[in-house]
């Protein structure tokens, strides 16, 4: 993996989690592949479809989310987040998200705690 390739997914990356703060789906949508799969405890290997419709509510459900920590593997990414709800509530999550060139093809996270 080249530098300009992990910069490349890092930004990805971070476009990830600011589009979501946002509610824009349409800008994920074109990152994610067509055989995509979120996986989290509450969710085994959902489609895209599923994603969308429980994982990003309206309103967004969150002020922010602070990235933490963002490593960078052959084609896995591990993001460690702070995610601020609007209420001023605060958790921490973990997820790892796995590559196909430059799209994302799953999602899995692992639920942490209030922070």
């Amino acid at each position: 993996m080249t530098d300009e390739n992990d910069a490349r997914r890092a930004g990805t990356v971070r476009a990830l989690y600011a589009a979501y703060i946002d509610g824009r789906k349409d800008i994920v949508a074109a990152m994610l592949t067509e055989d995509f799969t979120f996986s989290s405890p509450r969710d085994d290997h959902i489609d895209r479809d599923a994603y969308f419709d429980r994982c990003w509510p309206t309103p967004p459900p969150f002020e922010r989310m602070e990235i933490e920590y963002l490593g960078l593997a052959d084609d896995e990414a591990v993001v460690r987040y702070r995610a601020i709800r609007h209420d001023g509530g605060a958790f921490r999550n973990i997820e790892t998200l796995r590559f196909r060139g430059d799209r994302l093809a799953a999602v899995e996270v692992y639920f942490g705690r209030e922070a």
